[in-house]
Formats: C-alpha cells, structure tokens, sequence
C-alpha cells in the first residue's frame, strides 16, 4: 500500500520530467484511486500550447476518459504545488474527495494562500486538502528551476 509520501514523490518525479523534456515549469500530478494511479502527468502549456494545460488540468482530463465519467468521486490528487484557482475549480466541478499538495504558492495558491476556493462555504462541494506533503523537495526544484532561468 503506497502513502501520500509515495505518491508525493511520483509526483516530484514528473515535476522534474516536465522540465527536462520541455523546459516546463516543473510541477506534477496525478491521480490516484483505491491506491491505483489513474492519470500522471507535468504542466504542459508549453509543450501544448496551451494556458490551460496545468498538470492539475490534465491528470483530471486523463482520468475523467479513463475512468469514463466526468465525476471523479473518491479519487485524490496529488500535485507538487498549491493549485491555482483554475485547477481549484475543475476540482470542484470534478468532485474529488482528497486533494494532496507539496508547497504553497503565495502568489496565486487557491487552497489557503491567497484563495480558499475548496473550503468555500457557498460552493456545494468541499475537496478535503492537506498540504507540506514533500514541500521541501518541491519548493527546491522550483526555485533551482527559476534561478538558471536568470
């Protein structure tokens, strides 16, 4: 039986991928019901011309085909950093039970930073979220991400 730990670190591991392959910037997702991976996958706006194409996005794409229904009840997703509030509301709309996450995003997070968007009191559905999941590691390869940008 794998842990949040684990699954985390699948995560971190797609992060990194999305970098490498197409200079993404690197966070990661997936998907995971009764402890089985649904959909995984890293940001790729880029590689897909995309605005759209966060990996929160397309891991709830992934799953919504594989799993054939739009409601994704009792599935928990994991993610390398704290949802923007696009990726907050398509997990509204997809109604996941469990969100995971590794850091907090000051700048746009829609978990707790800046935004609560999934413990809003007059949305009907509330996504159970804990955070600092692997946050080291995933504030780490964003910020050695960005500085060899400079």
């Amino acid at each position: 039986m794998l842990t949040d730990l684990d699954f985390m670190q699948l995560a971190l591991d797609e992060a990194r991928a999305a970098a490498a392959a197409a200079g993404e910037v690197p966070i990661g997702a997936l998907v995971v019901r009764e402890n089985e991976i649904v959909a995984r996958s890293g940001n790729r706006t880029i590689r897909d011309n995309d605005p759209t194409a966060h990996a929160e996005i397309v891991v709830l794409r992934e799953s919504a085909r594989a799993l054939a229904n739009y409601r994704l009840s009792g599935v928990t997703l994991y993610v390398t950093l704290e949802p923007c509030s696009m990726c907050a509301g398509a997990m509204i709309q997809a109604r996941i039970a469990r969100l995971v996450y590794g850091a907090d995003d000051p700048r746009g997070g829609a978990v707790r930073s800046c935004f609560e968007i999934l413990s809003h009191p007059r949305l009907n559905h509330r996504v159970e979220a804990v955070s600092g999941v692997l946050a080291g590691e995933s504030s780490a390869l964003l910020q050695s991400f960005f500085a060899a940008r400079r």
